[in-house]
């Protein structure tokens, strides 16, 4: 049988290996770890099509359309009044849809069924904006018929979304999806000016209800805050961690991790990051890896979430860093002395101004420029990975000696402090609805991924009865029973006038790991190292030891780097560069093409360890940048100790 569709829209406004597998599906042990880890079954091509069939319009005056799904885009072709080969907005790309649902008339004497899709495509000023597309099947007499042929095309998308394998040659059916993933969600409402919380309410939580993930959401109050949670929660609960703000929220949720005792089991956990901080230098890298434009602010946020939504993790090195005293924390990120650290550290005082705050701090930083005499030692790497791509024009380093729904399954667990999980969302929808599919109380009318109340509020036209949700799974046998969740948080905490800062102590110091990983490539901090180490001695403007690509939404320091590459990325700049010179390095760095300057202060080595002594009695040390105590450090990379939700890789890649 044919579906038949309506097409209304309505703005609103190491290498490629993959711990996939299927959102819902995260591995509990060593076996489905590796399990999930084996190579994926040969993909389909681009344009290939998965389906077809011939849709009718909502209202049901409108005209007809074609609409063909393939691995990589939703196809739609007008039939009727006037045939068009290639309509506007006729190509979907599947990068940008967050979810889907199915919905009902609730006119009893309609046997239509309708199937509805989110997507956030980019406007004429690149900017993305909410829409929806509502799909009519009406090619059957009876509904039951009609919502079959809506169950197999929603079940078909989820299952391209989510990575899910679709049968060869069989029946396409709602049991095909597994049950919705559960998140934990953890906010810094003080991130990003204080928008992070409004960002979170309007923006994040209704496009993975859309996406049909099951959450529960806190609010962090104070520094380490989020570090504490992770320690004492009920891990098997909680399918990922995602933190909505900056880089310092995660930092806090992986030291949490591994400083459990049964850390080993603990940083297996996924952990995603959605950018509503100042830096977002991770975002920005995971932005990169997803095939996106660079973007920063809500951009940034959207196209973080999209790639969320899809799911996927992929393996993330951690960086253990030892300090001065023999206390210990984990890095994803970086650790900087000199220029960097300073400017990260004195520009707190212009947090008000968000990513701003850098470029200001940058200024002020130029005008006082110091160095800082010191000895960095490394371990080179070895192999293939220890020679940067040519590409980048990288200094040798010898030169210088990473659909849930309607009634989707209850889940028990353990109370949250200031859980908010039932968090009203904005409008259209009623004040009334949860925010998760996955909420432990029955949802009055808000069904499917939240498109119930939308269409019913913005869809209906005269003479046309509304559309409510319909759910296209059930609960799986052997759910578990819902737990009551504890007191809800009707909003987020005041934020002091004075500084929009949360109340925590600003000299409080960074909480350090006990557990963890050994760090076998590293000799006791003071003695003396292996003969086959490297050492540079001399006066650094700066020097920094980086993992991913990014040090920040918008600029890329290390442009060859992977999440899972196994290397700390060592960059450093000498004595004697110009404040004009040093200024061109970070202005290029937006684009990631400062090696390729040809600076002579500019050095640059890929490491499996490294050893840093400043010889300067004063300065500033930051790891992830958060201030660590000023002395000697060392650091060893643990490839792949962790998992980062970061989506597909390059999702964005549109079909000829």
């Amino acid at each position: 049988m044919n579906g038949h569709l309506e097409a209304e829209e309505q703005q609103d406004e190491k290498p490629d290996q993959e711990l996939t597998g299927s959102w819902g599906h995260r591995p509990r042990s060593t076996l489905d770890r590796a399990e999930a880890m084996a190579p994926p079954p040969p993909p389909l091509a681009a344009s290939t099509p998965l389906l077809h069939g011939e849709f009718g319009s909502y209202p049901a005056r409108g005209p007809r359309f074609a609409l063909t799904l393939t691995s990589q885009a939703l196809h739609i072709q007008r039939l009727r009044p006037k045939p068009e080969a290639r309509p506007r907005g006729g190509l979907v790309p599947l990068a940008e849809v967050s979810g889907c649902c199915t919905l009902r008339s609730r006119s009893p004497s309609d046997s239509a069924a309708y199937f509805c899709i989110y997507t956030y495509p980019r406007g004429r000023r690149g900017a993305r904006r909410r829409a929806t597309r509502t799909f009519q099947a009406d090619g059957a007499a009876t509904y039951e018929e009609n919502r079959a042929e809506a169950q197999r095309w929603a079940t078909a998308l989820t299952c391209l979304l989510r990575g899910l394998p679709l049968p060869g040659d069989g029946e396409i059916t709602p049991e095909l999806l597994p049950r919705p993933p559960r998140l934990l969600l953890l906010v810094n409402p003080f991130g990003g000016r204080g928008l992070a919380w409004q960002w979170c309410k309007n923006h994040v939580l209704p496009m993975i209800s859309e996406a049909g993930l099951s959450f529960n959401l806190i609010q962090t109050e104070r520094q380490n805050h989020a570090r504490e949670l992770v320690q004492g929660l009920n891990l098997s609960e909680w399918d990922g961690i995602v933190t909505v703000s900056g880089d310092g929220l995660l930092y806090e949720v992986l030291n949490g991790l591994l400083d459990r005792p049964d850390w080993e089991e603990a940083v297996k956990m996924p952990v995603g990051i959605l950018p509503c901080g100042s830096g977002n230098a991770l975002a920005g890298a995971v932005n990169q890896r997803g095939g996106f434009e660079p973007a920063l602010g809500l951009d940034l946020l959207l196209n973080c979430s999209l790639l969320l939504c899809r799911g996927g993790g992929h393996p993330l090195d951690l960086l253990s860093v030892t300090l001065a005293s023999g206390s210990r924390c984990f890095s994803f990120l970086a650790v900087a002395w000199g220029f960097v650290s300073d400017v990260d550290i004195q520009s707190e005082r212009f947090r008000a101004l968000g990513s701003a705050r850098f470029t200001l701090g940058t200024v002020l930083g130029l005008a006082t420029l110091h160095t800082y005499r010191g000895r960095l030692s490394y371990l080179p790497a070895t192999g293939e990975t220890a020679s940067p791509t040519p590409t980048h024009g990288l200094p040798r380093a010898k030169s210088e000696l990473t659909l849930a729904p309607d009634s989707a399954p209850p889940m028990a667990h353990s109370p949250l402090h200031r859980s908010v999980s039932d968090l009203p969302l904005p409008l259209p929808l009623p004040e009334s609805a949860l925010a998760s599919p996955g909420s432990p109380e029955p949802l009055p009318i808000l069904s499917l991924n939240g498109g119930g109340p939308e269409l019913a509020g913005d869809w209906g036209g005269a003479g046309d009865a509304p559309l409510s949700p319909d759910p296209l799974l059930s609960s799986p046998p052997g759910s578990p029973k819902a737990a009551l969740l504890s007191p809800i948080a009707e909003g987020p905490p005041e934020i002091p006038p004075s500084s929009g800062l949360p109340p925590a102590t600003p000299d409080a110091p960074v909480a350090m790991s006990t557990w963890g990983p050994p760090d076998h490539l590293l000799p006791p901090l003071g003695t003396p190292l292996p003969p086959d180490w490297v050492t540079v001695e001399g006066d650094f403007v700066l020097m920094l030891a980086i993992s991913p690509s990014h040090l920040g939404a918008d600029m890329v320091a290390a442009p060859h780097a992977r999440f899972d590459d196994g290397l700390v990325h060592l960059c450093w700049v000498r004595s004697g560069i110009s404040r004009a010179s040093l200024l061109r390095l970070f202005l290029a760095m937006e684009h990631g093409t400062h090696f390729s300057l040809g600076c002579p202060q500019l050095g640059y080595a890929a490491a499996r360890a490294f050893r840093l002594e400043p010889l300067t009695p004063r300065g500033v040390l930051t790891v992830d940048g958060e201030q660590v105590e000023y002395g000697p450090l060392q650091a060893q990379m643990h490839p792949g100790l962790a998992t980062l939700l970061t989506g597909p890789p390059g999702c964005t890649g549109r079909e000829p």
